[in-house]
């Protein structure tokens, strides 16, 4: 019969170690077709034998010549047959010798590979809180760090080193909102935890994660200033309403010069909470689709003279001269005509408001050799202080909050520019020297 050996080998692939860390298997060594070719072959060759005795015994009766030849005969054959009988088998082979146990792979390097493929920073760390290694994103942001250094050598925070003290310890993850200010400020949440030690073999590594949050808490707080901003900009022409309307019914009911300078003063809070509210929705119309690119082609010469004429009794009443410097060649961009409007009017009634100590606003479209085009709204007023360029097209920011809102200003004129010209794939650039005035240009 066929012999069967069973044994048991330590299996581990890549690091990895299966149930129980052992694995049975058995093995069957067939040197034959199995029991039933070897019972087929038994009953073959008896049938032979019983065969040959009968002819061997004829032979020896009949005495004849021939007898002899076939006892003869019969002999080899059945020589034969018993050489093919299956019996005890000896290996031609030396035995193999059991599987020996080797020692587990580095799992390191296969957990680093797998790291590599995460845009988030994340460092390996011994039990000992020691930099072993980090991923591609980490040395992207954090700089290569040298392996072996603890943690406190770059981050000095208490509540992260607390906090892998704690699941170095217990094994528990943990999580901690931290703030960088160096080079630039950012906010991460900071989240370590431990490898399961069934994919490192037993070793003890864990995992220090970053993940940047800064766009999240910037939104969050452009929100609440947004919302603030709103309510207090919405609450004082409202306040101003309510004190005069209160007056004329008490003190001044019966006095009709009081009256008349009280309503005048209403109907400029309500024009203003009016302009406040319009271009809110303007802001909220905006953003909802800033991702959807113009789809048609305008020409900018006729928008620019509409928006002169449009502001001429503004100029004139405060003084100002607009002055337009416009080519003959029909200049096109993809835009779209009232948000373009909107744009223009803005920036010529700001250079009017702020800049009409000058006297004069100079508006000049032009269009490059490489197709680039640019209008330009230049003022000879007193200038913006460096610091304030940056922040002009934030939502209620203002320079002087109140000449802004001596000037019927709502702090959001800039910010509608900026939306409608990132919709339309174009750029603001501010250029402004004290004394000498401001230069806003939009460049297509």
């Amino acid at each position: 019969m066929a012999q069967r050996r069973n044994f048991c080998h330590e299996s581990r692939i890549s690091g990895f170690q299966g149930q129980n860390g052992r694995e049975c298997v058995r093995m069957q060594d067939d040197r034959g077709d199995g029991w039933r070719d070897d019972l087929r072959r038994v009953l073959s060759a008896w049938v032979y034998i019983l065969a040959a005795a009968v002819l061997s015994i004829t032979a020896w009766a009949t005495g004849a010549a021939t007898g002899y030849a076939v006892i003869l005969f019969v002999l080899l054959f059945l020589l034969v047959v018993f050489r093919q009988l299956p019996g005890e088998e000896v290996p031609t082979t030396a035995p193999t010798a059991p599987a020996l146990q080797t020692p587990a792979a580095d799992p390191l390097p296969l957990i680093l590979a797998s790291l590599d493929g995460i845009d988030m920073p994340i460092f390996v760390l011994n039990p000992e809180a020691e930099m072993i290694a980090q991923n591609q994103s980490a040395e992207r942001v954090f700089g290569a760090l040298l392996s072996g250094l603890h943690v406190s050598t770059r981050w000095r925070s208490p509540g992260i080193l607390d906090m892998i003290r704690e699941t170095t310890e217990t094994g528990v993850p943990d999580q901690i909102e931290h703030s960088e200010r160096h080079p630039s400020e950012r906010v991460y949440i900071v989240r370590v935890a431990q490898v399961d030690p069934a994919v490192t073999s037993g070793a003890d590594y864990f995992l220090l994660s970053f993940r940047d949050i800064s766009e999240l808490r910037r939104l969050d707080r452009m929100r609440s200033d947004f919302v603030a901003n709103a309510s207090h900009e919405l609450r004082t022409p409202l306040a101003s309403l309510r004190g005069f309307i209160e007056t004329m019914q008490g003190p001044a009911r019966d006095d009709v010069k009081a009256k008349d300078r009280f309503l005048a003063i209403m109907l400029d809070q309500a024009n203003r909470m009016s302009r406040l509210v319009d271009d809110l929705l303007s802001l909220s119309r905006l953003e909802l689709k800033a991702h959807v690119p113009p789809d048609q082609t305008v020409e900018l010469a006729p928008i620019i003279g509409h928006v002169r004429d449009s502001l001429a009794p503004l100029a004139a009443e405060l003084g100002v001269e607009i002055r337009l410097d416009l080519p003959d060649e029909k200049i096109e961009v993809m835009g779209e005509r009232d948000e373009l409007v909107e744009v223009f009017e803005n920036l010529i009634e700001n250079a009017c408001k702020y800049g009409q100590d000058g006297k004069v606003v100079e508006v000049t479209l032009r269009q490059d050799v490489g197709g680039a085009t640019e209008v330009s709204v230049r003022d000879h007023g007193p200038g913006i202080p460096a610091e304030h360029v940056p922040r002009l097209t934030e939502r209620f920011y203002r320079v002087n909050v109140e000449d802004s809102r001596s000037k019927k200003g709502t702090g959001l004129g800039l910010a509608i520019v900026k939306h409608i010209l990132t919709r339309h794939r174009a750029r603001l650039i501010v250029k402004s020297e004290i004394g000498k005035g401001s230069v806003f240009t939009v460049r297509f």
